[in-house]
């Protein structure tokens, strides 16, 4: 199976799960790690501009990453899907 395969297998699960265990709409908490560096952390919120996300940023004990966290309102499993995928394309994003 490659990674393709293997990230639709993901998706389809997580929408299965948030099918089930979530009244939608709801709000939804995304964490992502990047290295700290600011335009990594301003590319992924800019993903949630207009939103009205509360964002959080902490960085690892040594400085050498950032984890950012990301409350908002969603209005669908399609949605939350919608935000990871965008996020994926960007380069040294790992989503949790």
């Amino acid at each position: 199976m490659d990674n393709n395969e293997r990230s639709k297998a993901f998706y389809k699960r997580l929408k299965e799960q948030l099918t089930l265990d979530t009244l939608w709409p709801a709000p939804y908490l995304y964490k992502f790690i990047v290295n700290a560096q600011l335009e990594r952390v301003a590319e992924i919120t800019a993903i949630f501009d207009g939103t009205n996300a509360t964002i959080q940023t902490r960085d690892s004990s040594n400085g050498a990453y950032t984890s950012v966290s990301i409350k908002v309102n969603m209005q669908s499993p399609d949605a939350v899907i919608e935000k990871y995928l965008e996020v994926s394309k960007l380069e040294g994003v790992i989503s949790l």
